[in-house]
């Protein structure tokens, strides 16, 4: 989709300059999007985003997969405008409405069978984060235990127990399990023989009396890491995480925040494994661009007596209307399924790029998130992928015909990442930068976009990687790379 660029006027140019300035005179040292996107928005429609300098950009982040629908979307302004106009309070703590009666109803109606059946809502405080920790404050009361199980790479928030169980934070409380994954597998053999012993090492670690890893309170765990790289877990894999959970009687919590409301492929994407977690960790999308969170869990885990958990901000009335909204528009229409055709010919026409370029290590995704890896070509293979001298009959031994390229993963890239981020951003293009050392270029597109929309961000990123990488020959990607959807033995 060709979108004209007026040129900027010279009153527009300093009133953006302006306003960025004083954003960096007053505001937090911690603030991380305007960092690397110095744009000021003043009006957005769908994809596209126009700043206050006039120039026009076509939004892949969406408010970190926030914005299902795209910004602005006339279902979400006309059931705010309702809300509004009818003169419903728009504060009421946790007390009954008609709005949340009918955005519980909607969101029920999405669950998996087993757990709307039985299933309780807790609405929590606004944020992701707030409903990661109210699913453990759930699980702690109900089974008594205290620790947690949680996985290498994972994003759960910013709150404290949430960084515990999130990568990038130790805790006592928290025990890592390895996450599998092709390009960078932590078994060095990727595929379905990673994902096998990953499984093995989490039930080893369960049953071994002399593991130090007391039975926990739950296992917690991203149907598809997003901040970490944008990682699909193997459906076989994801079955086995929930058959050993369910065997030793610890509740399994399935963080949704990112994945759900269509972005995968699937409504929520433990369907694609076709698992029915305790706990569903619900955010973002779920709100229709505005502030919700919630909790959805088995009805035999509500041993909470009044007022154990609350939140002065729970009862966002205008939220739950957008978001009722929201999840009825792509329930109705088919996004998700939408999501998952356009997102697999992105796919593969990002992987063609890959195949010209050796600075981009592995492309992957579900649905519309997905995410393109890139590496250093002129560095050594890590052995994480490639096994030593020493190594390699024992390594080749534990390797079978799916698994990923014997050729180890080389150095990531977090400059090059960066590099293709500025010059998407010139191009009218918004990218967000994940995964491990922050090499990781992510795609978030809404789920409306067109199929011309998703032409012209093709072209701008494919531009962008031509601007930084040099062509060259790279190692073939296996030639039946792994979705979330795909089974793979565990």
């Amino acid at each position: 989709m060709a979108l004209t660029q007026l040129p900027p006027t010279e009153p527009s140019v300093a009133a953006h300059e302006g306003i960025l300035r004083r954003q960096s005179s007053r505001e937090s040292a911690a603030r991380t999007y305007a960092r690397s996107l110095p744009i000021v928005p003043v009006r957005a429609r769908g994809l596209t985003i126009e700043g206050a300098d006039g120039r026009r950009y076509l939004d892949c982040l969406s408010g970190a997969g926030s914005l299902a629908l795209g910004h602005n979307h006339p279902v979400v302004l006309e059931a705010i405008r309702s809300v509004l106009d009818s003169g419903a309070p728009l504060h009421v703590l946790d007390l009954a409405t008609p709005v949340k009666d009918a955005f519980t109803d909607e969101l029920f109606a999405t669950l998996p069978r087993e757990l709307a059946e039985t299933g309780r809502i807790q609405f929590c405080g606004p944020a992701g984060t707030d409903a990661v920790e109210a699913a453990f404050k759930l699980v702690r009361t109900a089974t008594g235990r205290d620790g947690m199980l949680a996985f290498t790479g994972a994003y759960h928030g910013m709150t404290e127990g949430a960084l515990a169980a999130s990568g990038a934070a130790p805790s006592v409380r928290v025990t890592r399990l390895p996450y599998p994954q092709d390009y960078r597998c932590p078994f060095g053999v990727g595929g379905e023989s990673g994902a096998r012993l990953a499984a093995r090492w989490t039930e080893s670690l369960l049953d071994d009396p002399k593991s130090g890893v007391r039975r926990p309170a739950a296992m917690i765990v991203e149907p598809v890491q997003g901040e970490g790289g944008v990682l699909p877990a193997p459906d076989g894999w994801l079955r086995r995480m929930r058959a050993l959970t369910a065997a030793r009687s610890i509740p399994l919590i399935a963080d949704e925040v990112q994945t759900g409301v269509g972005r995968t492929g699937a409504f929520w994407a433990v369907e694609h494994s076709g698992i029915v977690p305790d706990v569903m960790v619900l955010s973002k999308a779920i709100g229709g661009s505005l502030p919700l969170a919630v909790i959805v869990y088995r009805g035999d885990l509500d041993t909470w007596q009044p007022g154990d958990h609350a939140g002065t901000f729970r009862g966002n009335q205008l939220a739950m209307a957008a978001g009722a909204a929201t999840l009825r528009h792509v329930r109705e229409n088919g996004l998700a399924a939408r999501a998952a055709s356009l997102g697999a010919r992105m796919l593969d026409r990002l992987r063609r790029l890959a195949g010209e370029y050796d600075c981009i290590g592995e492309v992957r995704g579900a649905g519309l998130m997905i995410g393109i890896e890139f590496v250093a070509p002129e560095g050594d293979r890590q052995e994480g992928g490639r096994p030593s001298a020493t190594r390699a009959g024992e390594t080749a031994a534990l390797r079978s015909p799916g698994d990923g390229p014997a050729a180890g993963p080389l150095p990531a890239s977090p400059e090059r990442a960066a590099a293709v981020q500025r010059e998407c951003l010139r191009r009218g293009l918004i990218v967000e930068l994940g995964g491990r050392h922050s090499c990781v270029v992510r795609l978030l597109p809404p789920l409306t976009i067109t199929d011309e929309q998703a032409e012209a961000v093709l072209e701008r990123l494919a531009d962008a990687v031509a601007a930084v990488c040099r062509p060259g020959r790279r190692i073939p990607a296996p030639s039946t790379p792994k979705e979330a959807g795909a089974a793979s033995p565990a």
